[in-house]
Formats: structure tokens, sequence, C-alpha cells
């Protein structure tokens, strides 16, 4: 559990990245030759222009399946993708969708703390825990529902905690005249202890820059007061508005929205659009989904904005919506004050307003979190 000085004042923007955008067929109308593949040039480009554009939040989708749809057979690595654009970013922060159930615990934190080191405090984790059979299958585990799903995707979540902390923030002394490199009481054992796993740690690299990475989860799978930010979808925008108010009274620190876009673009409606797509593979979702123009986007984007703390937009076509966005939707909502600013070498924790924590294991020490042996 982390603590918050104060809620974003202004509203934050992220923008999911994945292939070549939302829309099942949207390689279709992309600007690559059809089939080719989602290539390191290809995520540095688009990465760019996210940032360049100014969302605050780059998110990568993903899954250890293919998603349904013949024209998506499957995805690179939300993790290593993200990875691989935290050394091309300076402003945007960046947060994978990473498994809570079907992936080792103890290796979903280390990366994750990886990929904050290598954004110097930009990455933030995206909770996923669908537990369905085919994915257990995958990895040869049984379906996990129910509560037995929250309960292993909040074990994940706390064991993850404890290895951030499981090394002091000066742990690394690097003394030369000794030859140490460590000092060996500041590392910790994560004694985590749960249904399904337990985990001795510590973890095997330093404490991550921003302490602990923000825990992003969809609503109703952990406790709102337990995460970062909570997630919330719904099919149309009065239900939207109606499920953030719930997890706002439900204790959620941030709340962050999703939104389906297909903008008007190129001579051609929205509408239109969506039909030339749909035609190919019909885009099925749960999500709410705005179809038209730039400035009908930025009066609904304005409207939830009123009652959330971010949006996080899924463009349909990322070639096409991406340059719509660009140019006349953030703008617009800059000049109407809605939007958090963007600078450099900001963390993502204080972009959602969230404080620094200590290490538990510096500012409680219990004698059960005793330090490792020399």
């Amino acid at each position: 559990m982390t603590t918050t000085s104060h809620r974003p004042r202004q509203g934050l923007l992220a923008l999911d990245l994945d292939n070549d955008g939302a829309h099942p067929a949207a390689w279709r109308a992309a600007h690559h030759a059809p089939g080719a593949l989602l290539t390191g040039h290809r995520i540095k480009d688009l990465v760019r222009a996210a940032e360049t554009a100014g969302f605050h939040l780059a998110t990568f989708s993903d899954g250890p399946l293919p998603t349904g749809s013949p024209d998506v057979p499957g995805r690179l690595d939300a993790l290593q993708r993200a990875a691989f654009a935290a050394p091309l970013t300076r402003r945007i922060a960046l947060a994978p969708v990473v498994d809570a159930v079907f992936t080792e615990p103890f290796h979903v934190a280390t990366q994750l703390a990886t990929l904050d080191h290598l954004s110097y405090g930009r990455a933030g984790w995206i909770v996923s825990a669908t537990g369905t059979a085919a994915e257990g299958a995958a990895v040869g585990r049984a379906e996990v529902t129910g509560d037995a799903l929250s309960r292993e995707a909040a074990d994940v979540v706390e064991v993850n905690r404890r290895l951030w902390d499981s090394w002091e923030d000066d742990a690394v002394i690097r003394d030369v005249a000794t030859g140490r490199y460590l000092d060996n009481t500041k590392l910790h054992y994560a004694d985590f202890h749960g249904a399904g796993f337990s985990v001795k740690g510590p973890s095997i690299i330093p404490r991550p820059p921003q302490g602990q990475l923000p825990v992003i989860a969809p609503a109703g799978l952990l406790p709102a007061q337990d995460v970062d930010a909570v997630l919330v979808s719904a099919a149309t925008p009065a239900q939207l508005l109606k499920t953030a108010e719930s997890a706002r009274a439900a204790g959620a620190r941030a709340v962050i929205a999703e939104l389906e876009v297909v903008l008007d673009a190129r001579g051609r409606t929205g509408q239109d659009r969506l039909a030339d797509l749909d035609a190919h593979t019909v885009w099925a979702s749960h999500r709410t989904r705005f179809v038209g123009s730039a400035p009908d986007l930025v009066e609904r984007a304005a409207q939830l904005l009123e009652a959330v703390d971010g949006l996080r937009i899924l463009p349909a076509v990322l070639d096409v919506d991406l340059p719509e966005l660009h140019h006349a939707v953030l703008p617009a909502l800059r000049a109407r004050r809605l939007l958090a600013d963007q600078p450099a070498d900001t963390t993502f924790r204080s972009l959602l307003g969230l404080d620094r924590p200590a290490s538990r294991y510096t500012t409680d020490r219990d004698p059960a979190d005793r330090p490792i042996p020399a």
C-alpha cells in the first residue's frame, strides 16, 4: 500500500501502442507493407510519436495467446517492447500489461524494476489476470477463477512490492578500498508465503528509482485502495462515468478511463473507416467507443476528465488516428488547461501525484525483517 500527497490537478493521457492499433484489422490501414513485423524501428517511431504528441503514458498490451482475430496472430512481449522504448524517450511514462497469474512473480518483479532503471523512473505496471484455461494450459497450469484469481493477483502484487523494497536505497556502496559493492545489512528477505507460492528473496537488482512502481489494475480485480490507479471500462459513456464514480467511492487514488477512438481522417468519416475495417474483422469489445470528429472528441474527453484523472486512448489505427490526436485533439485539450504538464525526466509517480516511499525495511526494523547473512 502506497501513500499520496495529492491527486493530479489536471488530467493524464495514455496511448495504447498495441500492434498497429486497437482494431483487429488495423494492419490493413497501416503505412507499412501488409503483414510486416513489428520491428524495433516501428516501436521507436510509435513511442516517439506518442511522446512528441504530448501523451503522458504509453501502454503496451500483452497476452500469451493469439488475440482471437485471424488478423493478429500474436504480439511481441509487452515488457520487452517497453524496455526497448525506455532509452529512446525522456518524458513519456511506460506501462506494460503484465500477467499476475501465469507468470513467475520473482521474474516479474525484477523485469519491472529493470524497466524502471532503464527509464530513470518512468515505469508502471498494468496488472492483468484473466486466468483462462487456454492461458493456463500454455504454462502447464489449470484455470483460475473467482476469488482465487483475485487472491493470486493480490499475492503477486504484494510480493513484487516486497522485492522492490528488499534493497534499501543505499545498499550499493561501491567501496573500492575494501572491494565491497554491497552493504549486506541493507538487503532483506521478502519472506512471502501466499496461497499458491512463496518467495524468499531478496531481489537480484537494486531498488527501482521510484522505490515502488505505480501499479494500475482493472476495476474489480484488486481492492481499489491497494493500487495506485484503477483502470475503468464500460460499454457507454454514462456507464463509464458511473463505474469511475464507484471506483472513487471504493477508495481509488486515481481513476483512468479507457476510450476507443476512430476519428474522421484523410477525408473520410470515422464511421466509414470503422465500417471498412469491420468488413474484414468485427471489432468487438467491452469499452466505450468514440467515432467522429476531433472537435467532438475534445468535448467528450473534457466531459470525462471532469470525473477521472486520466484517459487511456486506444486508437483504431495508430498510423491514421495518432496524427489527428497529435494535431487536433491534444493541443485543444491543453489550450483548455485540461492536461497536466509533461516535463522531461519526471517520474511516473510524480505525474500521478504520488510521493516516493521509503523501503518498508528501512522504516520498520521488525526482527522478522532480518538482513541477509554475510
